[in-house]
């Protein structure tokens, strides 16, 4: 049986935004700040907004304040790019670290209350990798709001699109882009509620839909981080870049995979092998424990392997110890209660008195759909889609290059969220509505073969399981040309299997079942991406690293662009790195933003 899919009345707006996280309602209230007669209607695939991955933030957001004695922008700049393993876009750097004190300010503006002194000033934490004078010691930098940073912000720009009347569409999934010589007029979604499809007509386009790990067996993210956008640009000819850099976080709570903050270590708290040994001093003598992220995921991953790890007897995972016994009660019961007390939801113990067990967990895409400094999306090496702009985790602008540094990926949002708002509206007041017609043809025959296959006896939650063992075996902190071959290989097989998948409901309203399946073909399909994109990338860069081909290599000093057919054959294009602060800077300023080494 064949089922016919429609659509409701469609919808006109200024701006449509998808994704209602922290980075798109900074740009909605940016084109507000701007242009307060536009309108905005802002797509979530949650409940509410509130739900946003961006509540889940915990640590801080990076800013420099220009009053401040011995921090400067520049060692922002300078930790930021040895961070990305120097791989970073330094135009964004630049722009990015410049902006951040601004926004640190507009947030407490908005009703952000930030954790503050006795004296009343805004209380900063060290985080891994932020350091003062280019490296000599730690730098505090990240401004905190206790242990919910990311809930703080994302309750502010809530409160601010509330304010300015944008119109949000809840749980409703956006399914393709109205493109027509590359230009964007909009958006076709699904909306759950009604169980109706429908076109939103638009003069920008803003894609700000987080993450995507939930391709792996262990991860910090939540349900709804399935790649949704990356997958619907692949499928309509646009790239995705830099997809080998995945950010496993050192330290996931064993068993949910949830985060043990960076803010732990920030506040003292070390790593511990079975010998009782703080081990990260071998590793990185110089800032230890606070090492960025892929260093001390691929430390943690050598400790275990070589036999000082542990094997959690519950979850039957190998793990090492996070010992927080030794800090003050303040920082358990007031300054990082939360995070403290996921150790006792979860495992049963008191970080107060009991070692916690930790280990690797893929966190953060520090790729996505590539764009320019002002969020433009690309259709290609040289060209940009009109009216287009993506901005926070699922875009690639590129501020992270391989390896993130922690606490950036709030300072993406809040910073080039206001970058692209302010585009939008400069972009929207040069052009209108214009007819249009379009037949929406990857929506409409997706969901008619997803819904009319009846006959299929893969169980898809079976797939999903299968997938992310995969993942998890061949693509994850340490890869090598074997594993990965495995993997492209198994992602075909599985794509195969999701074909065979049947619906056995047919009704649109609230089919979870349909929604799911809808997932798991997003999923298989950038984890190809991210597959490819890391066999064709013979170094190791940041985040990626390679087995075989265990240093970094200047031959690959270049994005990686991926292409992806319908048919799982994918093509690799290149972007250039901008080195515009080396090209511009003189003296020792010039040699700290060029090739340099990367120890700690």
């Amino acid at each position: 049986m064949t089922v016919s899919i429609t659509f409701a009345q469609n919808l006109n707006t200024d701006v449509l935004i998808i994704g209602a996280g922290g980075a798109g309602l900074r740009a909605a209230a940016a084109i507000k700040e701007k242009s307060p007669q536009t309108s905005i209607i802002a797509l979530t695939k949650v409940s509410s907004a509130q739900k946003s991955h961006t509540t889940t933030a915990q640590g801080g957001v990076a800013a420099v304040d220009p009053k401040d004695p011995y921090d400067k922008i520049i060692f922002h700049e300078y930790d930021t790019w040895k961070g990305s393993d120097c791989s970073s876009d330094q135009n964004v750097i630049r722009r990015v670290c410049s902006m951040a004190w601004e926004e640190i300010v507009w947030l407490e503006h908005n009703g952000l209350h930030f954790s503050r002194s006795a004296e009343g000033r805004i209380m900063k934490r060290p985080f891994g990798g932020h350091t003062l004078n280019f490296g000599e010691k730690k730098a505090f930098r990240a401004c905190y709001e206790a242990d919910r940073t990311g809930k703080g912000i994302q309750d502010t720009v809530y409160y601010v699109a509330l304010k300015n009347n944008v119109q949000f569409l809840t749980e409703t999934i956006f399914t393709e882009l109205i493109l027509k010589d590359n230009r964007c007029y909009g958006a076709v979604v699904y909306d759950l509620n009604d169980g109706v499809f429908r076109e939103i007509r638009a003069k920008a386009t803003i894609i700000s839909t987080g993450g995507k790990a939930k391709m792996y067996l262990v991860t910090s993210n939540c349900r709804q981080n399935t790649g949704d956008a990356l997958a619907i640009v692949l499928r309509q000819g646009l790239p995705i870049m830099d997809a080998e850099a995945v950010q496993f976080h050192p330290t996931g709570i064993v068993g949910p995979g949830i985060l043990a903050s960076e803010a732990l270590r920030g506040e003292g708290a070390i790593l511990l092998n079975n010998k009782g040994e703080r081990f990260m001093e071998r590793y990185a003598p110089t800032i230890k424990d606070l090492a960025p992220r892929d260093l001390v995921s691929r430390s943690i991953m050598t400790e275990i392997q070589e036999g000082r790890g542990y094997i959690h007897p519950a979850h039957h995972m190998p793990h090492v110890m996070l010992d927080m016994r030794h800090l003050p009660a303040v920082v358990h019961d007031k300054k990082l209660v939360e995070v403290s007390s996921f150790f006792k939801t979860f495992l049963g113990i008191d970080p107060k008195h009991d070692l916690c067990p930790v280990t690797p967990t893929a966190h953060y895409q520090m790729g996505g759909i590539p764009t320019d400094v002002d969020g433009q999306v690309m259709l290609d090496e040289q060209h940009m889609i009109a009216g287009l702009f993506a901005v926070g985790e699922c875009a690639a602008a590129s501020l992270h290059g391989h390896n993130r540094l922690g606490t950036n990926s709030l300072l993406e949002l809040i910073t080039l969220g206001r970058v692209v708002g302010e585009n939008a509206v400069e972009y929207i007041s040069q052009t209108g509505h214009e007819p249009l017609t379009y037949e929406c043809e990857y929506t409409r025959a997706m969901f008619t073969r997803l819904l009319s296959s009846k006959e299929g006896k893969e169980s898809q939650f079976r797939i999903r399981r299968q997938l992310t063992e995969l993942m998890n075996r061949c693509v994850s902190v340490f890869r090598d040309e074997k594993l990965l071959t495995e993997a492209i290989q198994g992602l075909k097989e599985l794509k195969e299997k999701a074909n065979a998948v049947s619906v056995q409901t047919d009704h649109l309203v609230m089919n979870q079942e349909l929604l799911v399946l809808w997932e798991l073909h997003n999923l298989i399909d950038v984890s190809m991406t991210i597959t490819a994109s890391a066999l064709a990338r013979k170094e190791s860069r940041g985040a990626h690293f390679r087995l075989d081909y265990p240093q970094r290599s200047d031959d690959y000093h270049y994005h990686t662009l991926c292409w992806l057919d319908e048919n799982m054959d994918y093509r690799l294009g290149k972007r250039p790195i901008d080195m515009s602060i080396h090209e511009a800077e003189k003296g020792d300023v010039k040699k700290k933003f060029g090739i340099i080494e990367r120890k700690y």
